[in-house]
C-alpha cells in the first residue's frame, strides 16, 4: 500500500541518535553509525522524530510500505521493557518483576455450587462465619469454590516501584493507583475497581518514598486517559493521593493541557484564597496546576465500605 512514512537523508545525518529514542514505537535504530528505517511497519506516520533531528535529516514521503502494525509494536514494546529489566536486575535478579500483560480468556458464566445464578462479586461485609470444616478447603481451579469470581489483573508487576515507565500495557489506559490495603478491605475490588482499568499498589508509609516523579513520567509519557485512586480511610493513605494529584498535574503542564492558576485541595476541590476548601472543610493544599486528565479518589473504610468519592 502506498503511504506516508519518514525518510532519513544519510548524507545529513550525524549518528547523534536523538531520533531513535523520540520514536516511540522502535522503527529507527543506529545502523554503522548512521539513523535507519528498521521496519516499515513499525512507523506509524506521525513523525515525533522530525523535531528531534537537529540537522533536518527527517521528511515524510509518500511510498509503497508496510501498513502500520500497532499489534507489533506493542510487542517490540514489551519485549524491549523486559530486556531493560533483565539487564538492570543483579545475577539472580527477580523474575518476578519481568513485565508482562496478562490476557483472560473470555469469563465464564457467574456461577454458585448449586448451579444457581450468582452475583458478580461476594457481600462486601467485614464479618466472618465461623466454621467446623477444614479451614484450608482446596479451592477449585484456583477460584473459590462458593463464587466464580473472574480475576481483573492485567499487568505485572503491579508495585509502583517495580514497574517500567514504558512497559506497553500503560499507553493510553485507565489507571488504578491503590493502596495496598484496599484489596483486602473492600471484597468486590477485582470488580468494581480492576476491570478495565491498568493497576499500580503502594503504600507510602511503608515505601517511605514520593511516588510523584514516577508516577507523572508514566501518566506524561503513555497519554494515560483517567486515573482511579483507591486509599484508605487512614491519613497516611493521603500521601499517595496527594502524589497521583501532584503526577497528574505535572504530566498536564508537560503535555500542554494545565489549567493556570486552579489549584486543587486533597479531595480535588478548588481552593479558595484562605486556603480553605470551598466546598467545607480543611484540606492539605496538594499545590498542583488542575489537569485535563480525570481522577477519582475513593476511599474505603477498614470494614469495607466507600465512605468518600472525590
Amino acid at each position: 500500500m502506498k503511504r506516508r512514512v519518514i525518510h532519513i537523508d544519510e548524507e545529513k545525518c550525524t549518528g547523534c541518535g536523538l531520533c531513535v529514542h523520540a520514536c516511540h514505537e522502535g522503527a529507527i535504530g543506529l545502523v554503522d553509525g548512521k539513523a535507519r528505517l528498521l521496519r516499515d511497519d513499525y512507523c506509524d506516520g506521525l513523525g515525533d522524530c522530525l523535531p528531534a533531528c537537529p540537522e533536518n535529516a527527517i521528511e515524510f514521503i509518500e511510498r509503497e510500505a508496510a501498513a502500520y502494525d500497532e499489534a507489533a509494536v506493542i510487542a517490540e514494546k514489551m519485549r524491549r521493557a523486559q530486556a531493560e529489566i533483565h539487564a538492570s536486575m543483579p545475577a539472580g535478579g527477580c523474575p518476578g518483576s519481568m513485565a508482562k500483560m496478562i490476557v483472560r480468556e473470555a469469563e465464564p458464566g457467574v456461577v454458585s455450587e448449586s448451579g444457581q445464578a450468582a452475583p458478580a462479586h461476594g457481600v462486601n461485609s467485614a464479618s466472618n462465619a465461623s466454621s467446623s470444616e477444614n479451614p484450608f478447603p482446596a479451592p477449585a481451579g484456583g477460584v473459590s469454590t462458593v463464587v466464580n469470581v473472574p480475576a481483573r489483573l492485567s499487568n505485572w508487576p503491579v508495585q509502583i516501584k517495580l514497574a517500567p515507565v514504558n512497559a506497553p500495557y500503560f499507553q493510553g489506559c485507565d489507571l488504578l493507583v491503590a493502596a495496598d490495603c484496599t484489596a483486602f478491605a473492600y471484597g468486590a475490588f477485582h470488580e468494581d475497581f480492576l476491570k478495565g482499568r491498568v493497576c499500580l499498589i503502594g503504600c507510602p508509609k511503608l515505601d517511605g518514598v514520593d511516588y510523584t516523579e514516577k508516577l507523572a513520567q508514566i501518566i506524561a509519557e503513555n497519554n494515560v486517559r483517567s486515573v482511579r485512586v483507591a486509599r484508605m480511610q487512614v491519613p497516611c493513605c493521603g500521601g499517595l493521593e496527594q502524589a497521583v494529584r501532584r503526577a497528574v498535574a505535572i504530566a498536564g503542564s508537560q503535555n500542554g493541557v494545565g489549567a493556570a492558576g486552579a489549584v486543587v485541595g486533597a479531595r480535588g476541590v478548588a481552593i479558595g484564597a484562605a486556603g480553605a476548601d470551598i466546598a467545607g472543610g480543611a484540606g492539605a493544599v496538594v499545590g498542583a496546576v488542575a489537569s485535563s486528565i480525570p481522577v477519582q479518589i475513593d476511599v474505603i473504610s477498614s470494614d469495607g465500605r466507600i465512605v468518600a468519592v472525590g
